[in-house]
């Protein structure tokens, strides 16, 4: 059975996260409570912020499994956690928009390019950040889907 990548369930709005841990959590928490990662993807994520930083720039952080994370992706999927207030993702860089990617096989590197493609918009990230529906954010990413 195929699922969405990104559903409205997938979004949550206005966040309050104390950290980037707690922020990383959440949007890990997301993948498993919808069915598209193992619990032990969430540990990854954490392997894989360790390594180095999934801030993007623009105000996204984009936070993920390492490499041999796959064998926990039950199907590709992402979270998008807002968080207006902002969470420090270290080095004084604030991320607003968390998006969490799990993806089957090779689909993340597909899935991280339509990402880019809208995050690379200034004003789309902007629009995210503000959104007061999930909605506003499936309209702008319905590319992934």
């Amino acid at each position: 059975m195929s699922m969405p990548i990104l559903q409205k369930e997938n979004i949550v709005l206005r966040a309050q996260v104390e950290n980037k841990t707690e922020a990383i959590r959440l949007a890990g928490q997301i993948l498993v409570d919808h069915g598209y990662v193992e619990d032990a993807y969430i540990d990854k994520m954490f392997e894989r912020e360790a390594l180095t930083s999934t801030y993007m720039g623009n105000f996204v952080a984009i936070p993920h499994g390492t490499e041999d994370a796959k064998q926990f992706v039950k199907h590709s999927g992402i979270s998008i956690v807002q968080i207006p207030d902002g969470v420090d993702f270290g080095d004084g860089n604030i991320a607003k928009l968390l998006i969490g990617i799990a993806g089957k096989n090779n689909e993340h590197l597909e899935i991280l390019s339509k990402i880019a493609i809208v995050c690379s918009e200034e004003e789309h990230v902007e629009t995210m950040i503000k959104a007061a529906t999930e909605e506003e954010i499936l309209r702008l990413l319905s590319e992934v889907n």
